[in-house]
């Protein structure tokens, strides 16, 4: 299990899944990003950021 993570999903197209994850500050993104691209199978990640 990844820190952070609340929530994922499987989806269609571009991509394969989304995983919603949860950080105090913007700098702890980069910690869970790495994280996941650890697991195996993962092959790239592309994060984007929720502006509210």
């Amino acid at each position: 299990m990844v820190k952070s993570v609340y929530d994922s999903f499987a989806v269609s197209g571009q991509f394969d899944a989304v995983a919603l994850i949860d950080v105090k500050e913007l700098v702890e993104i980069k910690e869970v990003t790495i994280e996941i691209q650890n697991i195996h199978g993962v092959e790239r990640t592309e994060t984007m950021v929720q502006v509210v």
